[in-house]
């Protein structure tokens, strides 16, 4: 290439704005209304008839008090409790970034691209592949905030596995707070991280504790144990985050004829009954 093209592409590269995304396109509808309306039905049916193992005693206490009925772990949820509850959601909302102009909102048809999270190793063309550090992961966060299609951090882009687990936390999200400037994710792992998640994206804010319960600025990701389960340290990471106003992204693990039954509407009821259990 020529000179001038190669000082070019030293200097950087082209990019569209930073920008918030919008589907110009109507959902495919795979299912009929009809279908749709029977795995409904079938969702309210197993959170009624056959209820969620809920291994936090804190969270049965909370979902009897809601009008929910528990028999040891099981706790079985009523159609109209549910329906009820799913009403007060917002159809749209904005998650709060460092940087105002990083704001992104969720909902109706905006879309947001986040990074991969928590792959264990990294590559590189100078040092091969290899297990990840807290060096990668930073350079991971770094990339991430140059590249304007990217609105979030959804985890680490990479585990750094030379910091020990139990201060990971506080290490990587520091991280997050000061080296990028766009929305970011902690993950549930106890409640004393939670606590320590939500009390970094507060101060990486600079905002008050009664501003920051109103304006959500981040979010987690929990995991039902399925079939039919929500263990303590995601029942922990609801609690902490949702009591604090912050975002919970719930992702049922019902893998067809292995977690769930084998066929799609089986699986898809099930599936609907653990997230609106969450």
């Amino acid at each position: 290439r020529s000179k001038g093209a190669g000082a070019e592409a030293a200097a950087g590269f082209e990019q569209l704005p930073w920008q918030q995304l919008t589907m110009p396109f109507k959902p495919t509808e795979v299912a009929t209304e009809e279908q749709v309306e029977l795995i409904h039905d079938a969702s309210m049916r197993i959170l009624e008839q056959i209820g969620i193992d809920v291994l936090l005693p804190e969270a049965r206490e909370m979902m009897v008090a809601a009008g929910a009925t528990a028999k040891g772990e099981r706790v079985c949820l009523g159609r109209e409790m549910i329906m009820e509850l799913i009403a007060s959601v917002p159809e749209q909302f904005t998650l709060h970034a460092r940087n105002p102009a990083r704001n992104i909102r969720v909902g109706k048809n905006f879309i947001n691209f986040g990074t991969v999270a928590s792959a264990p190793n990294t590559n590189s063309l100078d040092g091969g592949r290899r297990p990840g550090n807290q060096q990668d992961y930073r350079n991971f966060l770094r990339l991430m905030q140059t590249l304007n299609i990217l609105h979030f951090t959804s985890g680490y882009p990479v585990e750094p596995v030379d910091i020990h687990p139990s201060i990971r936390h506080l290490h990587c999200l520091a991280d997050a707070a000061k080296l990028t400037d766009k929305v970011y994710h902690c993950y549930s792992l106890g409640r004393q991280r939670n606590l320590d998640a939500l009390e970094i994206a507060r101060l990486g804010r600079g905002v008050s504790h009664e501003r920051f319960a109103q304006e959500p600025s981040i979010f987690t990701i929990i995991n039902s144990n399925s079939p039919l389960k929500l263990d303590e340290y995601m029942l922990q990471g609801i609690i902490e985050m949702s009591s604090r106003n912050q975002v919970v992204v719930l992702t049922p693990f019902t893998l067809a004829g292995a977690m769930a039954p084998v066929t799609i509407a089986g699986a898809l009821a099930q599936q609907n009954a653990e997230a609106l259990a969450g």
